[in-house]
């Protein structure tokens, strides 16, 4: 896959309104790209970093990529423009165990991870094949290669998501577009406040990887081709254990990051 100086042009980032977003939102705004950030919540943060890191122009949209809706009003926003690259970044969690969780939020984990991810590349990825340009980078998880206990539905559909990464690479391989798979691990977002997970090992860690960081490895490697990056030397090595460990300990190793304490 072919390599660039930097991105260019017009850029869509969702889940741009903290975190990895924001970070890869300001990144493509000091490439001077033209920005379209995305979230389902206030994104005035977001759209000041980009704006200030020197962002050609700057639009944003709030919609939940969840429901059918939010798709509905980000392709609307994006009208026939072409994408030139597509930072799917929108995703979140949920702690405790899977059979004490609430279904309605069971679905929306799967539908703004899996649903809305999918079909948001889909829509996106047509036109950039059609066009034999464009690139995408997706935010997995070294998390999608560990059984996910007191974590479940979070896991389950980062695994979903690392692997269509690959898939998806492999079918474009004999064109110009660019599929890059970001795996963070345990990183010092909003992640575990929004998952009501702070109450755990993993959310009380003092050793989360910065945001900034995460982000610039994985823009970093969607401007040199590459199918993939584990951000941060450990998360590198505990990856690479995963292929090794048998599944039964995994998930135990994972409960023990992840259940609550009070339980």
């Amino acid at each position: 896959m072919s390599k660039v100086d930097k991105l260019s042009g017009f850029v869509v980032v969702t889940g741009a309104s903290s975190g990895i977003g924001l970070e890869l939102a300001r990144l493509a705004a000091k490439d001077g790209c033209d920005l379209l950030l995305v979230a389902d919540r206030d994104l005035s943060e977001g759209e000041a970093a980009a704006k200030s890191a020197g962002a050609a122009s700057v639009e944003t949209v709030q919609a939940d990529l969840a429901t059918p809706e939010g798709l509905k009003t980000l392709m609307g926003a994006i009208g026939d423009r072409a994408v030139d690259a597509l930072l799917a970044n929108a995703g979140h969690g949920l702690g405790d165990a899977f059979l004490d969780q609430e279904w309605k939020d069971i679905a929306h984990v799967i539908h703004t991870n899996v649903t809305g991810t999918t079909w948001l590349i889909h829509q996106i990825g047509q036109r950039m094949r059609a066009r034999n340009a464009g690139r995408i980078l997706v935010t997995g998880s070294i998390a999608g290669h560990i059984p996910g206990s007191f974590q479940l539905v979070y896991n389950s559909t980062k695994s979903y998501v690392d692997y269509f990464c690959f898939g998806l690479r492999n079918e474009l391989k004999d064109t110009d577009v660019v599929v890059t798979c970001l795996m963070p691990g345990v990183t010092d977002t909003e992640f575990f406040d929004r998952a009501d997970m702070e109450n755990t090992d993993a959310g009380e860690s003092d050793s989360k990887a910065d945001p900034a960081k995460v982000a610039k490895d994985g823009y970093d490697a969607l401007i040199d081709g590459e199918a993939h990056t584990v951000s941060g030397l450990m998360n590198k090595i505990q990856d690479a254990f995963a292929g090794i460990i048998p599944d039964t300990v995994l998930a135990q190793m994972h409960r023990k990051m992840a259940k609550p304490h009070d339980e």
